[in-house]
């Protein structure tokens, strides 16, 4: 195990550097990561202990999941509604997930499927609130985790990261080279890969799908449109796949539309849908700039894009960019209207709505905004 001011950096280990000198990722979610280990301390005991049987690890994991992870909040916003000119706008907050953000879903997904199927270390990349999740998650299970940053980056969330005992490995490059790095770990060493885009990708998914859940059980129907950021696409795709589901079933009337925002020409998916691109195509990553508002949605290479790119032609939905100034503009909105406090760059499907809405006015129906992550 790591000490607390350690990270490993090509093996070995290095000093934290302070988090000025190098670009400091905003991601600005919060969580209640290590209050949740205190309040399950007795059920992570079983839970995390390698002596114990493990279906009785297995039973109690599961109990933690179900009580501490989804069921977040949709609430209607009401205020937002008479601002912008739309009503029935609801706001699914995935910042009530014990670390803030929707990334506990997958996170725990996979800790328990690492821990049914005899795995003793997971790994995966991160530029921030995945990699708290994933702590968490198997601090719970009694893994190892290993994460990896690119190593000029410095989320305010690595020392959560430490907190929750799990060990940082800098690499050098971008995010999509973290992954890389991550996945060969992972092949080398018999490691649980819980990267996007892997053979965990149903897993994910399906994951990600109870969202879609959740919201049928408070409409008891589909809204029109499902409005939500994206990044490699994997959120999106999985809320799909829970109303394509559910649809199926014959539990919903109708399949949603799904609307996806990100930053401003920074994301293959929005870009390949404004294009109409057969498929997502990789951008030029020497023309991405990354801010402390647009970072959580950037991707030169969207790993589940062509997914999430099927999901929005085949439910007539459409994609929109949205610029650091719009994303800051409706962060406040938000907070000032409906008492949210948000990450920026959670208010990018918001803004591909309303972007659609102006053009040419929606209909009164229901609308759901998919707010990934609460702000420090």
């Amino acid at each position: 195990m790591n000490k607390p001011n350690q990270v490993k950096r090509e093996g070995q280990f290095a000093q934290v550097q302070p988090y000025h000198k190098h670009f400091d990722l905003m991601d600005g979610a919060t969580g209640e990561g290590l209050q949740v280990i205190r309040e399950l301390d007795e059920q992570r005991k079983i839970s995390a202990d390698a002596g114990m049987p493990l279906d009785e690890r297995l039973e109690v994991y599961e109990d933690i999941f179900d009580s501490q992870v989804g069921d977040t909040s949709l609430v209607r916003a009401r205020n937002i509604e008479r601002e912008v000119g739309l009503r029935q706008i609801f706001l699914k907050f995935e910042g009530g997930n014990p670390t803030g953000t929707q990334k506990d879903r997958i996170a725990f997904a996979q800790a328990m499927d690492a821990l049914r199927r005899g795995f003793d270390t997971i790994t995966m990349a991160t530029c921030g609130n995945y990699g708290v999740a994933m702590g968490l998650a198997a601090s719970f299970a009694g893994l190892r985790c290993q994460i990896c940053i690119p190593e000029n980056y410095h989320t305010n969330r690595i020392k959560e990261m430490i907190e929750l005992g799990a060990e940082i490995v800098r690499v050098a490059g971008d995010y999509e080279r973290a992954v890389t790095v991550s996945q060969e770990l992972a092949q080398k060493k018999e490691y649980y890969d819980a990267n996007p885009g892997g053979e965990n990708t149903v897993t994910q998914l399906h994951a990600y799908g109870q969202i879609a859940y959740e919201i049928y059980d408070e409409l008891r129907d589909a809204p029109l449109a499902v409005a939500a950021p994206v990044s490699n696409g994997t959120t999106l795709s999985g809320i799909y796949r829970g109303f394509l589901s559910l649809y199926r079933r014959g539990k919903t009337s109708r399949m949603p539309r799904i609307v996806a925002g990100s930053s401003f020409r920074k994301n293959p998916i929005v870009q390949a849908f404004l294009k109409n691109l057969p498929a997502c195509e990789d951008l030029n990553p020497e023309q991405i700039r990354e801010t402390s508002v647009n970072e959580p949605l950037i991707n030169w290479h969207a790993i589940d894009g062509d997914i999430a790119l099927e999901a929005i032609r085949q439910t007539r939905g459409w994609a929109a960019n949205a610029s650091d100034k719009a994303m800051l503009s409706y962060s406040k909105l938000i907070r000032e209207k409906e008492g949210l406090q948000i990450l920026p760059a959670s208010t990018a499907g918001l803004i591909a709505l309303m972007d659609q809405h102006q053009k040419e006015p929606l209909v009164g129906d229901r609308y759901v905004v998919i707010l990934t992550g609460r702000k420090s």
